[in-house]
This record gives C-alpha cells, structure tokens and sequence, in this order.
C-alpha cells in the first residue's frame, strides 16, 4: 500500500519512512507535485492534522496522512502546545523556540513536559486518529546534535539522554510520532 504523509519536512519523512518498513510505502508531499504549505489554522493538534490531511485527500484524491505534533510543558500551562512549530514567531526556526523556552523555563523548577503526536489516516475516503505521547522534562540547556526541533532539550522519563543524543533507532522506538505511527501501522495491518 502506498500512503502520502502530508510533510515536507524530511526529518518526519525519514522517521516515518523508517517506522513503516515494509508494511506500506510512504512518500512525501513532492510525490504528488504538492509543492505549497498547508496552513496549519486549527486550535488543536487533532484539528491541524485533520485540516492537512484532508487538502491532500481532496486535491490529489490519494490515501493519505497528516500528523501534528506539540510539546506541552507543565509550567508553562501547556505551551506550547499547537503552536510549537511557530512558538517563537512566524519566521522563527528551532533554534528561536529553544531560546524562547529555555528563557521561560529560567529559574522554574517544574521542568515536567511532554510530545504529542494526533496522526490524521485518509484512507479510502474514511478518516482515521491515531495519538501518541511520550513524557519527559526539559533540560536547562541542549545536548545532543541530531534529531530536530525540540529534541536536544527534551530528555524522556526513563532515559538520561535527550532526543538529540539518541540514535534515530531508538528515538523512533518511543518517541510520540512513532507511537502514533505504530498504532496506526497496527490498524492498517489489521485491514
């Protein structure tokens, strides 16, 4: 089966990609000459999926997904959250946003955050939402040099590594896209 993930983004491809294996193929947006940003207008994380994927499953009529995905911090009443990706301004890029939340974060104690991913499936004109979450704290400052947005200063309960400091293997293997992936590769497979 083939599936088109609503992203330019290579990073989310790749994992996606990665996650899929051989159960189905996933391409990009560029698959399907799809070459403008879908705006992300909603108020939710469910929402922006949903908008995302159902503009590449009206324009191209093609089985697709689209995920959101947010970083919620307790201390900051959730934000984030939906505007993540933007957080630091329109034009910002990742590295505005961690100056931004580090900043915040200054001097506050409760450190406690958490990723979540709402994947929209389109499949055969029928949607489908998938969630994944994974908790964890944000570090006083980044370590790490791989991974992408937010992953040199989020560190997951359990492990004593961020995002960034970890192998895409095992990144993938708990992070909340890849949550969110599993379940909705599970629901695919049982089809």
């Amino acid at each position: 089966m083939d599936l088109i993930f609503a992203t330019h983004n290579r990073h989310k491809l790749q994992e996606a990609v990665a996650i899929a294996g051989a159960s189905c193929v996933v391409f990009g947006l560029d698959h399907v000459g799809c070459t403008e940003d879908i705006p992300e207008t909603g108020d939710t994380l469910v929402d922006n999926a949903r908008i995302k994927a159902e503009y590449v499953h009206q324009k191209f009529n093609v089985n697709c997904f689209a995920d959101d995905t947010g970083l919620e911090v307790e201390a900051l009443n959730g934000r984030p959250g939906v505007y993540s990706a933007r957080y630091a301004g329109e034009h910002c890029n990742p590295n505005d946003n961690i100056i931004k939340l580090l900043g915040e974060l200054d001097g506050i104690t409760n450190r406690k955050a958490c990723f979540k991913t709402v994947i929209c499936l389109i499949l055969n004109g029928q949607r489908y939402e998938f969630e994944g979450r994974v908790d964890g704290i944000i570090l006083p400052e980044r370590r790490g040099a791989d991974g992408f947005g937010y992953d040199p200063v989020f560190m997951p309960d359990g492990y004593n590594v961020s995002f960034a400091e970890m192998s895409e293997f095992d990144k993938n293997a708990i992070s909340h896209r890849g949550r969110a992936m599993r379940k909705m590769m599970a629901f695919l497979q049982s089809l």
